[in-house]
């Protein structure tokens, strides 16, 4: 039988190449190209390229990997077709199992009592109304053959919505007991600050600051007290009063200075410490009107001093009668335990000036009134940063 055209042409150039001297010769072969390449010492050199047809083999490979993949394809499927057959059936002897009354569909009754005997534990009615809610795409309230899924998707479902009450309760607890810590520091600042409902004792204590701006305006009422009885017993204790406040060396910058000391005490009921501020406010205000009837008699001079007198008098009178008014209305609204806070421009003043729980940070920690804009600026500041 000849011998293939290219192996005899392969086999002559090998012989050639091994007849020379210092002669190397190698063959490569690549699809569809035979090269063969030979070299000497000298400047000789030859170089012949064949083509080799394997085409044929190159397209029968191609088809036997689309046929591999085809088949494949084609177990993948019938797996998968078992598996849903699998499930169906399965899905079917539970439907079987649950449907007691075999009437077709699994009322939610029959659920919770197929379930817990498969199970073999107790299910609550609410678990079992969400297990229904899940599978009754229908919303019938019951299931059909083509809606009941097999018993261990049950169990995965009832894992799951376990798992989430679980979670659910735990998120409740820590909320709660979140709750309660804030309740307490409530309590605590409370405490602390001491706003609490003031006793009847408290309440006649928080009227006792009020003496100190009725001592100081008595100054106004000399007109109206001196023309009055010296029997009357109001009159009586005013004078008693008096003589004692003015027996203190010094007795305004005491009273002043006392009160100013005591109202910071937060131990103290807030209705005291309110009165206790306000009353050191009031006898301030009493300050200005002196100041005007000063400047009145300066002004209207030796020629109008009657006419100054008179009005001096009648411009005391109206004071000191507002006076007695104001401490009036704020005695009255303490002894009721109310907080006497309708005097205009002063009871402002004194409420900036009151503690509050909202003075307190978080940890319960009392911020002065000048740092808590720049807390609250910084909280602000870092909320908007993890929002960011």
């Amino acid at each position: 039988m000849p011998r293939p055209f290219h192996h005899s042409i392969t086999t002559t150039l090998a012989l050639l190449a091994l007849s020379t001297g210092k002669t190397t010769a190698f063959l490569s072969i690549a699809p569809r190209t035979i090269r063969l390449s030979s070299s000497s010492c000298s400047t000789t050199s030859t170089r012949i390229f064949l083509s080799a047809p394997d085409d044929d083999t190159a397209d029968e490979e191609i088809l036997r990997l689309r046929s591999l993949a085809a088949k494949l394809r084609a177990e993948a499927a019938e797996l998968e077709a078992e598996k849903a057959q699998q499930m169906a059936d399965a899905a079917e002897r539970a439907f079987r199992k649950f449907d007691l009354n075999e009437d077709g569909e699994v009322s939610l009754e029959e659920l919770k009592v197929g379930l817990e005997k498969e199970l073999k534990t107790e299910i609550s009615a609410n678990r079992v109304a969400e297990l229904m809610r899940i599978f009754d795409t229908s919303g019938d309230g019951a299931l059909q053959l083509s809606e009941m899924p097999p018993l261990e998707k049950f169990r995965n479902t009832l894992e799951s919505l376990v798992r989430e009450e679980k979670r659910l309760a735990e998120e409740a607890k820590k909320e709660l007991q979140k709750e309660k810590e804030a309740q307490l520091l409530a309590m605590a600042k409370l405490e602390f600050l001491n706003e609490k409902e003031p006793t009847m004792g408290e309440r006649v204590v928080s009227i006792l600051p009020y003496l100190f701006p009725l001592m100081d305006g008595l100054q106004y009422g000399r007109f109206l007290l001196s023309s009055s009885d010296d029997s009357n017993p109001f009159i009586i204790i005013l004078a008693v009063l008096y003589s004692l406040y003015r027996s203190i060396p010094f007795s305004g910058f005491v009273a002043f200075f006392a009160l100013n000391f005591l109202s910071g005490n937060p131990s103290l009921n807030r209705l005291i410490r309110f009165n206790m501020q306000q009353a050191i406010f009031i006898d301030i205000a009493l300050f200005f009107p002196s100041l005007i009837i000063g400047l009145g008699g300066l002004i209207a001079g030796g020629a109008a001093s009657a006419i100054t007198q008179t009005a001096g008098e009648l411009f005391s009178d109206v004071m000191f009668g507002s006076l007695l008014l104001v401490l009036l209305y704020c005695s009255g609204s303490s002894l009721l335990g109310r907080e006497p806070d309708g005097i205009p421009l002063i009871s402002d003043a004194v409420k900036d000036r009151m503690p509050t729980i909202d003075m307190f940070d978080n940890e319960g920690r009392f911020v002065p009134r000048e740092l808590r804009g720049k807390d609250q600026e910084e909280e602000k500041k870092k909320d908007n940063d993890k929002d960011t």
